[in-house]
């Protein structure tokens, strides 16, 4: 999950240099720095590519900004007008700058540390571009899929091949695989779910394969709980992240029987640190580490996590205690 952010000072450092946090993500110099900070100061056993879900919808047209203290502010798309001003195709150009990221660190990781790109799954990014931000359960992008699913489908469709491309071309670049992040899967119904989150990545892994056999896919649809099932069942993805909301033992008995699961501490248990952070590990270990597994949060390190809990974790995971 994420790697770098406030919670580092160099971070905050290069982050007051770049000025705004889309000039951060397409400076590839800078970009590649924050990539590689996480790896120098603590090892970590495989890089995140530093960038953002939303440079999808940057590069197919729609206006993007992230507000201090805010997050991101999109142009909203609130009906069929809006969906027409989009791009059919994304604008390579306009994500040239992240490959150029990708080849600078792929040029200074060590060798035994993998290199992780990413984006969102269409669901999510279609949540933040109707409704121009996020919060209030996604309401609005809910209401636009039940009263115009003909609209909605159309910028799925237009999502899926954008998301596919981009994803590609994060494989030519150098990552050795990529993860497909669903934030908002868990507020669907079943049949929503099934819809607006299975089917899509399907095809978009479907898609990368063709132009990458052998694309190494990571799925996490966060908060789908039970649903997860059908996740892995239907989506050919090669390991799947679990949230710390998941049942442990469920996970392990259905979703950890047919995929390799990466996990799932919860990361205000990295915040809180001392014995509470050590019986989170412990559980998790307890949970998973029998059969193939990738220990990590499960979600982003949050800003004001210590980086001294950090360090504890890292030791406790790897045998040395705390």
């Amino acid at each position: 999950m994420r790697q770098a952010g406030r919670y580092l000072p160099e971070y905050r450092s290069l982050r007051a240099e770049a000025g705004g946090f889309l000039d951060l993500c397409f400076t590839p110099r800078l970009a590649a720095e924050v990539t590689l900070q996480p790896i120098r100061r603590f090892g970590f056993d495989a890089a995140i590519l530093f960038s953002d879900i939303l440079v999808v919808p940057h590069a197919l047209g729609q206006g993007v900004r992230f507000e201090t203290g805010e997050g991101p502010r999109l142009d909203p798309i609130g009906d069929a007008t809006g969906l027409a001003r989009l791009r059919e195709r994304v604008d390579a150009d306009a994500l040239v700058p992240i490959c150029e990221t990708i080849d600078r660190v792929k040029g200074a990781l060590p060798p035994e540390v993998a290199f992780l790109g990413f984006c969102g799954a269409p669901w999510t990014v279609a949540t933040y571009m109707i409704a121009g931000r996020g919060g209030d359960e996604q309401k609005a992008a809910r209401l636009f899929a039940y009263r115009d699913p003909g609209g909605f489908g159309r910028l799925v469709d237009i999502l899926v091949a954008a998301s596919a491309e981009y994803l590609a071309a994060q494989f030519s670049a150098g990552v050795d695989a990529v993860q497909i992040f669903d934030t908002w899967a868990g507020i669907l119904p079943p049949d929503e779910f099934v819809r607006w989150c299975v089917e899509p990545v399907v095809r978009i892994a479907a898609l990368v394969r063709r132009q990458v056999p052998g694309a190494k896919i990571i799925g996490f649809p966060r908060g789908a709980g039970s649903s997860l099932v059908h996740y892995v069942d239907a989506v050919p993805v090669d390991a799947v992240g679990l949230d710390w909301m998941i049942d442990r033992d469920f996970a392990r008995e259905n979703i950890q029987s047919r995929r390799p699961v990466q996990g799932n501490l919860d990361p205000l248990a990295l915040v809180a640190g001392g014995p509470g952070l050590d019986r989170a590990i412990d559980a998790v270990l307890a949970a998973f580490a029998a059969k193939p597994f990738i220990f990590n949060l499960g979600h982003g390190i949050l800003p004001e996590t210590p980086i001294a809990h950090v360090e504890r974790m890292l030791a406790k995971v790897r045998g040395g205690g705390a």
